[in-house]
């Protein structure tokens, strides 16, 4: 009986996601008592996976597997679940990232497990019941999952969990899984990455702006700000619907959810579907020359003046203090 926790990586590089869901699966194993295994699937180096001792995990299976070079959902899921099976591991812990999402309903079913998909908290453990807290109706209520199953499995919603470092030697094994032909009948052909940004599921720090930017001619500023910061950009639905920036930074209940340490908005009116994506944000920081923009209402810090104005000043103080 053992906590197996799965941490992803991008072209052989584990995500800080997965280091939150590597310490949050060593909380579960000291809650109850359990072993905790980590496993990594693809070409991952033998220093990176060592270097997973350090967030208290003894032990790390590695499936390197020539047909899982690139992610394949099904495929994936079948070999968590069969590595589960493997180490006879009761609780399964992942992160709900955008690949996550898709792992941890398949992984519960194959292995007749109950699920808690964006927990944001440890379980509450009465008898064989766990309690886990979950953000629900685009994070504006909290819900609380029962599992009751004997086997669990946890997907962590990214960003809401500290990583903490807990250094013990690592044991590394490889393991050849059960593979099903059925299993790559979807697969995907190509990944193409814009890799000198920082992705925005997994940013601390996000700068976005909304319409009062004018025009895609003026996001050099935002960019900028966020090069000094190391934050990834992020933009309004009426910014991406007009063209001016890709879809895939559109943040907001129609676009992506994010929970940074730090957001800041920059001519952004906050309209309620953009807040639905935001409002997990630890501190929110508004810069809108309209005083009674919504968006102030939920702001930790507010600025009252034009975004062409201040973010100058915001980047040059930045850079004055070496902020980065």
């Amino acid at each position: 009986m053992s906590v197996l926790v799965y941490i992803e990586n991008v072209d052989g590089a584990f995500k800080k996601s997965g280091f939150e869901a590597l310490t949050y699966a060593k909380a579960i194993g000291d809650l109850t008592g359990k072993t905790v295994a980590a496993l990594s699937i693809g070409q991952v180096e033998q220093e990176s996976l060592e270097k997973l001792g350090t967030y208290g995990i003894s032990h790390v299976v590695q499936v390197d597997s020539g047909r899982l070079k690139q992610f394949v959902n099904q495929a994936y899921a079948a070999v968590i679940a069969d590595v589960a099976k493997h180490l006879q591991a009761t609780t399964i812990v992942l992160s709900n990232s955008f690949s996550g999402k898709g792992l941890a309903p398949r992984i519960a079913a194959k292995l007749g497990a109950a699920l808690a998909d964006g927990a944001i908290s440890l379980p509450i453990i009465e008898a064989d019941i766990w309690q886990i807290k979950k953000s629900v109706f685009s994070s504006k209520a909290i819900a609380t999952d029962k599992l009751r199953t004997t086997t669990k499995v946890i997907a962590l919603t990214p960003n809401v969990f500290e990583v903490k470092e807990s250094p013990v030697s690592t044991e590394i094994t490889a393991y050849e899984p059960s593979i099903n032909t059925t299993d790559f009948s979807t697969v995907i052909k190509d990944i193409v990455r814009t890799t000198d940004k920082v992705s925005l599921p997994e940013a601390d720090i996000v700068v976005s702006a909304g319409r009062g930017l004018k025009g895609p001619e003026n996001w050099g500023m935002i960019e900028e700000l966020a090069n000094v910061l190391g934050a990834a950009t992020a933009c309004s639905k009426p910014v991406s619907d007009a063209g001016w920036r890709p879809h895939a930074e559109h943040v907001g209940q129609t676009g992506l959810a994010v929970s940074p340490s730090l957001y800041i908005a920059i001519g952004i009116s906050g309209a309620i579907q953009h807040l639905a994506g935001v409002s997990s944000s630890k501190t929110i920081v508004v810069i809108n020359k309209d005083p009674e923009a919504p968006f102030f209402k939920v702001a930790d810090y507010g600025i009252v003046g034009d975004a062409f104005e201040v973010v100058p000043q915001l980047i040059e103080a930045l850079k004055a203090h070496n902020i980065h």
